[in-house]
């Protein structure tokens, strides 16, 4: 049975240097509903950093934060400090495929070790009492049976309720993240027979989603979907979720609204020493499909990472838009 009222009923995929605090923010102007999803932190970063790498602001909730690791141990003592802190939900990576990835430890490789993923998710569930989940691909390399991928969710479902599930399968050497992102094929129909088959778990689909008329088709047979690059590269999509997914009856935020109310934030970030284009770079394709789009693009790139760059690159930016 589907899960209407599930909480991860749309979220935006965590994007290593995409989904930063200021991308949040700026997001949750569109969408007070959706689960928005913070980069891949690993565990031995958050204990050993020499400074924040939980801040983030309120106003961003429901934010869930993704960790990288292995370690059951490093993943508990963080998985503490994440709840502590007000976080919606810890996602622990198993979806990355990535060459640092690997190294580490991390990510997609850690489909083949199943009862080690159970170990670091029981561990994290232990302590804290806010949702563990885990996202992961339909397979990896030649790991890519169905068999493979119910055995997987067989052995971690004692700990975890909720699996955000990348439709694709991925290659741990050869391809690319990008790659990886684009050439092996999506198979959603096997997302689909998981919920069939394991439907008292919360199921989410995740890859190639771009319109809410694919969203709204995959929560059909899902709990969940996911959206990824197409949220961050055309944000105002978030526009219409709360009204067409979440049922909540709210004015639709316009893209030019939208900036408008992120002026204050700006401001304030400014005065606290954060560059403009760490802000804005997260706003650049806001305006597709409106007249001037392209110079405010432009205006933005050539003149927000100049020193002293304040809000008025902006303001003026703004002009150009009709």
């Amino acid at each position: 049975m589907l899960n209407p009222t599930y909480r991860g009923r749309f979220s935006v995929a965590p994007m290593l240097d995409w989904t930063t605090r200021h991308c949040r923010y700026f997001h949750r102007q569109f969408t007070q509903c959706s689960l928005l999803y913070t980069e891949m932190i690993t565990a031995p970063a958050i204990l050993h950093a020499k400074y924040d790498l939980l801040d983030y602001d309120p106003c961003e909730n429901p934010v869930a934060l993704q960790l990288g690791g292995s370690d059951p141990a490093q993943l508990a003592a963080c998985a503490k400090l994440v709840a502590d802190r007000g976080y919606a939900e810890i996602n622990l990576n198993v979806g990355c495929p990535s060459d640092r990835v690997q190294n580490g430890m991390f990510g997609a490789c850690l489909m083949s070790k199943a009862e080690l993923v159970a170990q670091c998710v029981e561990a994290m569930a232990q302590v804290v009492k806010i949702p563990i989940t885990v996202k992961h691909r339909i397979g990896i390399d030649q790991l890519d049976s169905y068999e493979f991928l119910c055995d997987f969710i067989e052995k971690i479902q004692p700990y975890c309720q909720d699996f955000i599930i990348h439709a694709r399968k991925a290659w741990l050497s050869g391809l690319s993240p990008k790659e990886n992102r684009e050439i092996p094929p999506l198979d959603y129909e096997r997302v689909y027979q998981l919920k069939r088959d394991f439907p008292h778990l919360n199921i989410s689909i995740n890859g190639g989603i771009k319109t809410l008329a694919e969203i709204k088709h995959h929560l059909q047979f899902v709990d969940g979907v996911m959206v990824g690059r197409e949220a961050y590269q055309n944000p105002s999509l978030l526009s219409e979720i709360d009204l067409q997914i979440f049922g909540q009856n709210q004015p639709l935020v316009t893209a030019r609204q939208a900036v408008e109310k992120m002026l204050p934030y700006i401001e304030q970030q400014l005065s606290q020493g954060i560059y403009l284009n760490h802000i804005v770079r997260h706003m650049l394709g806001v305006f597709q499909q409106c007249r001037g789009a392209r110079q405010w693009r432009r205006h933005l790139s050539e003149n927000a990472c100049k020193q002293g760059a304040g809000i008025e690159v902006v303001e003026q930016a703004l002009k150009f838009v009709t």
